[in-house]
């Protein structure tokens, strides 16, 4: 098996990536940056999302597995103290592989011939670079509403907890092959109205987000923001591709909601 360890960079995780890379060299698995069978993020949940990041082109042949070094992670299954559990689950214990939908973003220009793509564990987010942002929701084909405010944000299953859930948004079982769009300080009074809460479309629903007028927009893919000029749309969607964890043991979507904003 062919292993590769990424580290959030301060002391601690940095420590645990050195004992996990000596430890599983040591039981004659291979370190291999390139082209992996399984990754070990060390951090949080950034660090999660930028091992996902670097290794997207490999989510078919390439598994993750987190340990969090601060404040429990949703990524995360193990702890510091539990590094040689886990060296030896993983050198010894074939594991189970537990796979999370993820977003689809596609963004189209007016002058046509070029489009951006790009997949978001977590969420996108939509602002306008100055005032408020006016854009036309479209839901399979079919216009939904104008909407106008600060942003949108859409959310995959897994990252239902994270912005989304600042938004007011629900928290959905990744299990759901679903998105969630949230709106972010919509404008709602005689003149101009949104439907005021959360949708959350099934896999074979598409979103599309068509500005009104033409301003530069602010987007967010997971950690990476970005500027996008003349843009002409934004389509939304359930991505064909998955990302797949390497479980090696029980541990209950809702007992980690239940961890991170109750006990």
């Amino acid at each position: 098996m062919k292993f590769a360890v990424i580290s959030k960079g301060d002391a601690i995780s940095n420590e645990c990536m050195y004992k996990i890379r000596t430890y599983l060299t040591d039981f004659r698995l291979t370190y291999d940056e390139d082209e992996p069978d399984i990754v070990i993020s060390v951090g949080g949940d950034g660090t999660l999302l930028y091992a996902f990041h670097r290794y997207r082109s490999r989510l078919e042949q390439t598994a993750f597995v987190g340990v969090h070094t601060g404040h429990l992670g949703f990524y995360a299954d193990w702890v510091p103290d539990e590094i040689e559990k886990l060296v030896i689950a993983i050198a010894k214990t074939p594991y189970q592989i537990v796979e999370y939908p993820l977003l689809e973003v596609t963004i189209r220009y007016v002058r046509g011939g070029r489009e951006a793509k790009y997949l978001a564990l977590n969420e996108c987010t939509v602002k306008s670079v100055g005032g408020t942002l006016v854009m036309d929701v479209e839901i399979r084909g079919d216009l939904f509403e104008t909407f106008r405010g600060d942003g949108l944000c859409i959310s995959t299953p897994s990252g239902s907890t994270a912005y989304n859930k600042a938004l007011g948004g629900a928290i959905l079982h990744p299990s759901l092959e679903a998105i969630q769009v949230a709106e972010m300080a919509s404008i709602n009074n005689r003149v101009f109205r949104t439907i005021g809460s959360p949708l959350v479309l099934p896999k074979h629903h598409t979103c599309m987000l068509k500005p009104v007028n033409n301003v530069d927009f602010q987007i967010t893919i997971d950690h990476l923001s970005l500027l996008h000029k003349d843009v002409k749309s934004i389509q939304c969607r359930v991505a064909d591709e998955k990302i797949r964890f390497a479980r090696f043991r029980p541990f209950p979507f809702w007992k980690r909601v239940r961890e991170s904003f109750i006990q």
